[in-house]
């Protein structure tokens, strides 16, 4: 059974960057669909930013696009965030997809695997 592990999150001020990390058991993530996931309180899940199998496609969110990147090596996947507002305050979970899927996508029924999460709040 394939395990996720978050890291990173916490408490920032407006402004502010973070750096949110997913640890993956058992297999290589590079091969892999990958996404990050919100869910405020009160709010549905929302898919922020999202990344294709082959890595060659990616999408975001409106709401952070230019302000979060989405990376990977072969042991982690990565959200970079940067200019943070308190509208981006949530639990955010990582997920993994197929390597069937190619191209980006931030749907959640493509996902099989998530992770617990890690509480992001941005606040002055």
């Amino acid at each position: 059974q394939l395990q996720l592990e978050e890291s990173g999150g916490g408490l920032v001020q407006p402004g502010g960057s973070v750096r949110l990390s997913c640890a993956a058991s058992g297999i290589a993530l590079d091969a892999y669909a990958v996404g990050w996931f919100r869910q405020a309180p009160g709010k549905e899940r929302e898919g922020v930013s999202c990344m294709g199998s082959t890595g060659a496609s990616t999408h975001y969110a409106d709401s952070v696009k230019g302000r979060f990147t989405i990376s990977r090596d072969n042991e982690k996947v990565y959200l970079e965030m940067h200019s943070l507002k308190p509208e981006d305050t949530a639990v955010y979970s990582c997920a993994v997809g197929s390597i069937w899927v190619v191209q980006a996508t931030c749907n959640h029924q493509e996902y099989a695997y998530w992770g617990q999460g890690t509480q992001v709040t941005v606040s002055s």
